[in-house]
This record gives C-alpha cells, sequence and structure tokens, in this order.
C-alpha cells in the first residue's frame, strides 16, 4: 500500500485545543466525506500529546528542538489509485476544498507533506 504522510504544525494564531478540535471533530469528517471519491482506504490522525515526555526524548537527540502538532495518515492500494481515484472533478473538487479547509489551521510553511512505504518489523497488537 501506498501512504501520505502530512506532518503539520498548527497557526500561530489558533490555540492548541482549538486546533485539535477543529482537525478531529471538522477535517477528519471532511476528509471522510470524500474518501470514496478520493479512493482513500485509510485515514488516521495522531495528535501530539505528553509534551514533557516528548521534549525529555528529544533532548537525547541532537538539535532537535521543534515539536509538530500531529500526524495525519491517509493509504491508498497504489500510487495509480492515488493518481486516477474517482472522476476528475470530484478528485478537483476534493483537492479544493481540503487545501482551503487546512488553510484554516495549518502553518504550510512549517509543515511537510511525502508519500512513504511502509515496512512493518514487528506488531505485537495482534
Amino acid at each position: 500500500m501506498l501512504k501520505l504522510v502530512y506532518i503539520v504544525r498548527k497557526r500561530a494564531d489558533i490555540s492548541e485545543k482549538d486546533f485539535h478540535e477543529y482537525w478531529l471533530k471538522h477535517h477528519g469528517p471532511l476528509v471522510r466525506g470524500f474518501a470514496k471519491s478520493m479512493r482513500a482506504k485509510k485515514y488516521v490522525q495522531s495528535h501530539t500529546v505528553s509534551e514533557d515526555a516528548g521534549k525529555q526524548i528529544r533532548n537525547t537527540r541532537p538539535k532537535m528542538k521543534e515539536t509538530y502538532d500531529g500526524i495525519t495518515e491517509v493509504w491508498w492500494d497504489s500510487l495509480e489509485d492515488f493518481s486516477s481515484g474517482g472522476a476528475v472533478e470530484e478528485r478537483a473538487e476534493a483537492a479544493r476544498a481540503l487545501l482551503e479547509d487546512e488553510s484554516k489551521f495549518i502553518d504550510f510553511e512549517r509543515s511537510s507533506i511525502f508519500f512513504t512505504e511502509e515496512h512493518e518489523i514487528f506488531d505485537y497488537t495482534r
């Protein structure tokens, strides 16, 4: 499977509470609404918690300073499904609506987005 990873930082003019609430309760359902037209198979939001513990770990690594506010992960069966998923008009509408909504709470200049292929090393949860 192909996975999009979007590491996000909130806009400076939004409180941490409002950022997480908006992302989870407004943006999440918006993405779900476009999932079929985008041919997305799975969507997960990971919200940063326990900043003190995170800071302790970062301090053991050279030059790590800034925390991200969370991660979005979206899965497709293949790059072809991502590239050709759904009708052209539906995909364009989804892209427009999601970008417009993201601009309300994400600091694009301090965030990053990329594609990955997972290589599971272990999973003791099964």
